[in-house]
């Protein structure tokens, strides 16, 4: 469902901020939150924050994620989310802010395609191409699950490619709170890339949205 003229957010803790396959906490919680305002154009802009611990450390402490968007109805059962993401890390030793051009397609709300492309991945000076396929399954009202399988297509010169996915189930007890059990998985080209951040891992999170 996309929502128009509206601010919309949302509160989270979690288990551990697992972001592409890899942990951004060193495997330990995460407290995030996000705001979003929607013009009735479909135009909008939102800022998502979250603490994280990189291996090795770097003196990030905290990651915000800022976006600039359209998105909108192209047809009956399809919509368009194409927006301009700014990845900053304040108070990082290094320059670890980076950018990334994005689109999403989705379909009855329940099935998407995503892409994502940087000319500056990850911070690496290279280039780098997300691609991302998703659906979810809603068993109930209360009841649903999620599940993702997605690439990651890096220039060779800094990593091998990588693939990841996963798969969830929400339980939406009480609105606006909904507890989610992720598990993931990565191939060993993801824990070469992040040594003891990747492979095999179950993620717990609280969500209350506004």
């Amino acid at each position: 469902m996309i929502v128009r003229d509206a601010t919309t957010g949302s509160v989270a803790l979690t288990s551990d901020y697992v972001w592409r396959g890899s942990s951004q906490t060193r495997e330990k919680p995460a407290i995030q939150g996000s705001f979003k305002y929607a013009h009735e154009s479909g135009l909008y802009a939102s800022v998502w924050g979250s603490n994280v611990k990189f291996k090795p450390d770097n003196g990030a402490s905290s990651e915000f994620d800022i976006a600039l968007g359209w998105s909108g109805k192209v047809a009956q059962d399809w919509a368009l989310d194409v927006y301009y993401l700014r990845y900053q890390y304040p108070g990082s030793d290094v320059n670890l802010n980076w950018n990334e051009v994005n689109a999403a397609v989705t379909w009855r709300d329940n099935y998407w395609v995503a892409v994502g492309h940087s000319t500056n991945a990850m911070a690496s000076k290279t280039t780098g191409t997300y691609a991302l396929v998703g659906a979810r399954y809603p068993i109930n009202d209360t009841w649903r699950v999620e599940g993702t399988l997605a690439r990651y297509f890096l220039d060779s010169t800094y990593a091998k490619s990588y693939t990841h996915g996963s798969i969830g189930v929400v339980w939406a007890f009480k609105a606006p709170f909904e507890a989610r059990l992720t598990l993931h998985g990565t191939d060993s080209a993801t824990k070469q890339l992040f040594p003891g951040m990747a492979g095999s891992r179950a993620e717990f999170a609280l969500q209350a949205s506004f």
